[in-house]
């Protein structure tokens, strides 16, 4: 369960911006679109199950979104798949000559087992800054451990808390100056970081619509296929009224009657080369006719709104199920408001959201504002101030009025910020 992220000199990002899931003390919608976290025997926080992010275009949202995306890459592969001299996936903030040369700072907030975390790096692409983790069993802080670059002995300083056991002595040894210590002793058997590594690797979910239309529908295939849930897929179309009465999903060896016609004979061999033998899904929705006859259509015949429904399926029933933290990078994109109450409407069900999974979408469907789709807290805005640097903030610091303001016009009227400037053509 994320708690909060907050990062710092990362593409449009400069100064640190703080994204937070905390519910508060709102009673609006309380019991359906929040859920409760224990800390210790005394203590407790409520979170959100999900979270609008608006703003204009290039105002940073997407950089929000791939910011912890690339947290979660370099948890992921620093220690793994990175050499010595490899470089990170870390881009400063361009537009101002000192932060150009300083590195991107991380950190998140989340919860595991009942265990609080706090975990962050600061990187280039050259290196690790700095890296710290606490834990918070019992709401009691715990100080694991914290490394920091030393310019002047071109070395990392360390410090270690005695909390953390293990072999710690050889992972600081093994951890290069381009990979995070977390990851580094994770592959030499700490138990005791094991949830941490897993909580980035298994527990984070991103997608935007090159995946939605590209890669996820294989995803709802193999559910369907494979899983034995199909029904559960259907159940979901049927919510959402495409108008799908069943999918048949069938493997077939990749050849080039797969590929686009117009695509150019050289570009076809090279991926035949590359997918050879490879297995592939085919996909056929069943529509019934006026006379209750099935007709079969090819997935690729739907409009590209019913794609992406049936691409977010499996993903959705999947993190549903198992409590994933959700990130989605223009959610709405060709999809019918109805059809966006219904995707977030799910994570705000205690009866769907089972795993108590979050749903952190950009958007610019404002329709959904003045529904009862989201509480106050659960919308945000991204914004660009005169630095032309990213600035992230909730519509609570406004205070609206409680079910009496109109939200939809509030934002487009400029109230809340976080709109283009678009000036008038002169006639």
């Amino acid at each position: 369960m994320l708690i909060e992220f907050t990062i710092s000199n990362f593409k449009s990002i400069k100064e640190e911006q703080t994204f937070s899931l905390v519910a508060s003390k709102n009673k609006e919608l309380m019991d359906s679109h929040t859920f409760d976290v224990r800390l210790s025997e005394q203590s407790s926080m409520k979170l959100l199950r999900s979270v609008a992010i608006y703003g204009p275009n290039a105002a940073g949202k997407t950089n929000l979104v791939r910011a912890l995306r690339v947290m979660e890459t370099i948890v992921r592969t620093s220690a793994l798949e990175k050499s010595r001299g490899d470089t990170l996936p870390v881009v400063p903030f361009k537009l101002h000559r000192d932060s150009r040369q300083a590195p991107s700072t991380f950190e998140v907030v989340f919860l595991v087992d009942g265990i609080r975390y706090q975990y962050g790096f600061s990187a280039t692409k050259e290196r690790i800054f700095e890296e710290w983790l606490s834990a918070f069993p019992r709401n009691r802080v715990q100080r694991w451990f914290k490394r920091t670059w030393n310019a002047d002995e071109q070395k990392h300083d360390w410090a270690f808390g005695t909390f953390l056991t293990g072999e710690k002595a050889l992972w600081q040894k093994s951890t290069r100056d381009n990979a995070l210590f977390l990851s580094t002793a994770v592959q030499l058997n700490s138990q005791q970081l094991q949830p941490v590594y897993d909580w980035f690797n298994n527990t984070l979910y991103y997608s935007d619509n090159s995946d939605i239309l590209g890669l996820e529908p294989i995803f709802s295939a193999s559910f369907c296929a494979e899983g034995g849930d199909k029904r559960k897929i259907i159940k979901f179309l049927n919510e959402a009224d495409l108008g799908i009465d069943d999918v048949r999903i069938t493997k077939e060896i990749f050849n080039l009657k797969n590929l686009s016609q117009d695509m150019p004979d050289s570009f076809k061999q090279v991926i035949l080369k590359e997918m050879k033998n490879e297995e592939i899904y085919d996909v056929k929705t069943i529509h019934q006719d006026s006379d209750g006859e099935s007709i079969e259509f090819d997935l690729e015949d739907e409009s590209d709104g019913t794609r992406k429904i049936f691409a977010l399926a499996g993903p959705f029933l999947d993190s549903l199920e198992r409590g994933h933290v959700v990130f989605i990078d223009e959610l709405p994109d060709n999809l019918h408001p109805g059809l966006v109450k219904f995707l977030v409407g799910l994570f705000n069900n205690k009866g769907t959201n089972l795993g108590n999974a979050q749903l952190v979408f950009t958007t610019h469907e404002t329709h959904i504002l003045n529904q009862t789709i989201l509480r106050r807290d659960q919308i945000w805005f991204c914004e660009k101030d005169s630095t032309r640097a990213t600035q992230v903030f909730p519509l609570t610091d406004f205070r609206p009025r409680k079910m009496r303001e109109n939200l939809e016009a509030a934002y487009l009227s400029g109230r809340y910020g976080a709109l283009p400037y678009v000036p008038e053509r002169q006639t």
